[in-house]
């Protein structure tokens, strides 16, 4: 391409004119929901309104670990820090309802870390699926 060429106009000078950067106004929410899904090789958490719309969400994944490292306890009370500040830079909520799904090793370690924050935490739920009667078992053998 070529050079491009510019006029310097002696006398004025052109300034940029200077934004004011405004404060973000907090989303102001009266009943969150917060869903703990912890399985063996990750820990998802979400945060809702009471209508189901998801707002912010982390995983242990997104949160910088890789592989087995994203089952692990440490991994789920990690989550759980970083999707509260999600919560408390963006939000601003009267209480909290938490709903828990699965068996994995993160689920007690981010209660735990949503116990210590200043939140006020109404209910605890527990929608683990608890599988019943199951398949048929095989006819016997026959010799």
């Amino acid at each position: 391409m070529g050079r491009t060429r510019t006029k310097v106009i002696q006398g004025e000078e052109i300034t940029k004119p200077t934004t004011v950067k405004k404060s973000k106004k907090k989303k102001k929410i009266d009943v969150g929901i917060i869903y703990i899904n912890s399985h063996f090789n990750n820990t998802l958490m979400s945060f809702t309104d009471i209508n189901g719309n998801v707002l912010c969400w982390a995983s242990a994944g997104s949160c910088g670990f890789k592989n087995t490292k994203k089952a692990t306890p440490y991994a789920g009370a990690k989550t759980a820090e970083i999707l509260l500040e999600k919560i408390k830079s963006n939000f601003d909520v009267n209480e909290i309802k938490i709903i828990v799904k699965g068996v994995g090793p993160g689920r007690e370690s981010a209660l735990r870390a949503l116990f210590n924050s200043d939140l006020n935490i109404t209910e605890i739920e527990d929608r683990t699926p608890i599988p019943f009667g199951g398949p048929t078992p095989p006819k016997p053998r026959r010799v």
